[in-house]
């Protein structure tokens, strides 16, 4: 799973080192958005030892790769997910726990086409966040806290 990224550490000249290629194997195997302090403690747990700043620079090199997208959900720090080969696709976020769900809707991508056409635009991408309370969260009573 690091292999595409030892070769591009090598292509530019950079040091393939253990903790680089351990960083690169909690963020690409996981199917989760994960923050620099979860794959940290993630490393910690494996008995493998990462400066916060190795952590914050291989995360930088595995998105300059092209390995890695960077998102940004408002939480004041960046969350990481391997770029995996699926079309575009968007995020729910819990306000309440935090979870992030991932969901693809082809009557979304065609809006958002006809609206940049209709606007003189030719549409690249684009980013939807819809934040609100999962299913989990709201049957705990959450949506009464959150209010």
């Amino acid at each position: 799973m690091t292999a595409p990224f030892a070769a591009y550490l090598r292509e530019h000249s950079l040091p393939v080192t253990a903790q680089r290629l351990a960083i690169a194997e909690v963020l690409l195997s996981s199917d989760r958005h994960l923050s620099a302090e979860e794959i940290s403690r993630d490393l910690e747990s494996r008995s493998i030892r990462a400066a916060t700043a190795t952590v914050y620079r291989t995360l930088d090199l595995l998105v300059t790769s092209g390995l890695v997208v960077e998102r940004d959900f408002g939480e004041g720090f960046r969350r990481f997910e391997p770029a995996r080969d699926i079309p575009q696709h968007e995020h729910l976020i819990c306000a309440s726990c935090g979870v992030v769900r991932e969901f693809r809707d082809e009557r979304l991508d065609r809006m958002t086409t006809l609206i940049a056409e209709s606007n003189g635009f030719t549409r690249q991408g684009h980013r939807l966040e819809i934040r609100g309370l999962c299913a989990d969260c709201l049957a705990h009573g959450a949506g009464e806290r959150a209010r």
